[in-house]
């Protein structure tokens, strides 16, 4: 089998250095991740995409081989998935694919570039949840999960500030869906929050937001994975051959 080139490349915008990595046969596919995940973490699912698709896989700012930056914002986000598939636009128009908070990228980045993306999948984020998810007095038990991850790019403050602002974007997302005249096809986990009673809210909410967004949507189409938030680690080859089935090479 011949050897993949892979081509890797930065982009200096907005004050930080921005590595985008491409390599693959195919339909370009941008593949964005979401908080504390990198391209080198998704490496897998990257590897496995590659092999019927064009996969383009970028570092948000502050996480991996990105720069750090003064502060972190969803907006500021957006603004790195701006830019990337600005650079990568020579290749034709791309299906966006996000993982998390990658995922409410993507919806608000084709919601606001009619014409710039073929297709819309989105990995366990951008979902119009009933209820927030983490509030002010959630700090305590979420800053000691985040920095107890090794190599966490954020400080579990900045985390908890992210989520909340994420929360505040979903409640609003249903508007974002609603301008984008494209197939928009989900990959959602069963137990997002993981197991346990304190997890059964939270997993309750994340499903309500899907049957809720599929109701009043019916464009929009999602496939149920038996997993948490880390499918995309523990399921890369189960998310890779829903999204082969999903989308057309």
């Amino acid at each position: 089998m011949k050897r993949m080139t892979t081509r890797n490349f930065t982009i200096h915008h907005d004050g930080v250095a921005i590595p985008v990595s491409r390599a693959g046969r195919g339909r370009p596919l941008v593949l964005c991740p979401g908080l504390n995940s990198t391209q080198a973490g998704l490496h897998e699912l990257t590897g496995l995409l590659r092999r019927d698709h064009h996969v383009v896989t970028v570092d948000l700012r502050g996480h991996g081989r990105a720069s750090a930056a003064g502060g972190y914002s969803f907006a500021a986000f957006l603004r790195d998935l701006a830019a990337v598939t600005a650079a990568v636009e020579h290749l034709g128009p791309p299906v966006l694919a996000g993982y998390s908070l990658g995922a409410d990228l993507a919806v608000h980045y084709a919601a606001g570039h009619p014409g710039a993306v073929a297709g819309l999948v989105l990995i366990d984020g951008a979902n119009p949840v009933p209820e927030p998810f983490i509030t002010e007095a959630d700090l305590p038990v979420f800053r000691a999960l985040w920095e107890s991850e090794r190599g966490a790019p954020l400080t579990g403050r900045q985390m908890l500030e992210l989520n909340v602002e994420i929360d505040g974007v979903r409640a609003r997302i249903l508007d974002r869906y609603r301008r984008i005249d494209l197939p928009v096809r989900m990959i959602m986990s069963s137990s997002m929050a993981g197991d346990g009673a304190w997890a059964a809210r939270l997993n309750r909410n994340w499903r309500a937001g899907v049957e809720r967004l599929v109701r009043e949507l019916p464009r929009v189409r999602a496939h149920w994975l038996e997993a948490d938030h880390r499918l995309v680690f523990t399921h890369a080859p189960e998310v890779a051959r829903i999204i082969g089935r999903m989308v057309p090479c």
